[in-house]
């Protein structure tokens, strides 16, 4: 893989950012934008436990999908403060994914507010994000390929990014929005997988109070150097390719990759990620 450094910067105007990194669809690391919020100063994994821990969360793991899994349905759960207890105390995989804080813990959002970017975040949609040591999420882009800004506090992680123009070789597997589960990011055998020797991307890490740019339908991998957790919000797709494809995964793919599952169970995922190698070879 050729990685670039993701651009990082100390802060951004908005007219700046429009014109070198929206615009362009170029992801940018930013570090010092919201040390005025309450958030960068209160927010660390025991403030989550002290306002949070009675919520029961959704937890995933790095498991390969499963037929009989629904589309993005957890693996377990677990009491809020049971599982920051378990990231402190030893390694996990397991990871909260997409939980909603105006939903489960509205005062929360005191702490933060919707910076002006130029782009309509949507405000009904702060999704946060927890992780263990070495956790991780496995290759993906967003059913909605929104523009995303992501929001880390405490400890590290590891980045690596990709534009949508990359996917013939980064081993797609078709109705869905992973790449093949079998592909460790952070140190992949170019032996097993060839095409990705050919794949330019972006690689940087994000440490407490810093802020990553995601362009609209960018693949990202995210593996946890330290526990931490991260919060993104969004803005709709504003290219018209990308907003049909946004619409098409929501309305069409979902619901055609769930029927099939039912149908076909284990048969279909198998399928799946045969086709991954196999229009790897054709490409």
């Amino acid at each position: 893989m050729n990685l670039k450094n993701i651009p990082r910067v100390e802060t951004i105007s908005k007219d700046d950012f429009i014109r070198h990194y929206f615009k362009p669809q170029k992801p940018v690391i930013i570090e010092r934008f919201i040390e005025d919020w309450p958030a960068y100063s209160k927010w660390n994994l025991d403030y989550m436990k002290q306002v949070a821990g009675e919520k029961t969360v959704p937890l995933y793991d790095d498991r390969p999908v499963d037929y009989k899994d629904g589309f993005n349905e957890p693996h377990a759960t677990m009491k809020m403060s049971e599982y920051i207890d378990l990231l402190k105390s030893k390694p996990t995989k397991y990871r909260i994914f997409l939980w909603n804080i105006l939903k489960e813990v509205p005062e929360l959002q005191k702490d933060f507010n919707f910076p002006d970017f130029g782009l309509k975040l949507m405000k009904g949609l702060p999704m946060l994000f927890f992780g263990g040591k070495d956790s991780y999420t496995f290759m993906h882009y967003d059913i909605d390929l929104a523009n995303i800004f992501h929001f880390h506090f405490e400890g590290k992680k590891e980045i690596i990014l990709f534009d949508q123009n990359q996917n013939k070789y980064l081993y797609k597997i078709p109705h869905s929005l992973i790449t093949r589960e079998d592909i460790d990011f952070s140190n992949p055998d170019f032996e097993k997988w060839p095409a990705l020797k050919q794949a330019n991307g972006w690689h940087g890490e994000l440490n407490h109070g810093e802020i990553l740019y995601m362009p609209e339908g960018y693949w990202h991998y995210m593996r946890y150097i330290t526990p931490g957790f991260s919060m993104s919000l969004r803005a709709i797709a504003r290219r018209p390719k990308n907003l049909g494809k946004a619409l098409y995964n929501i309305i069409v793919m979902r619901n055609f990759d769930n029927l099939m599952r039912r149908l076909k169970g284990q048969q279909w995922i198998d399928w799946k990620n045969e086709k991954a190698l196999t229009n790897i070879n054709k490409s």
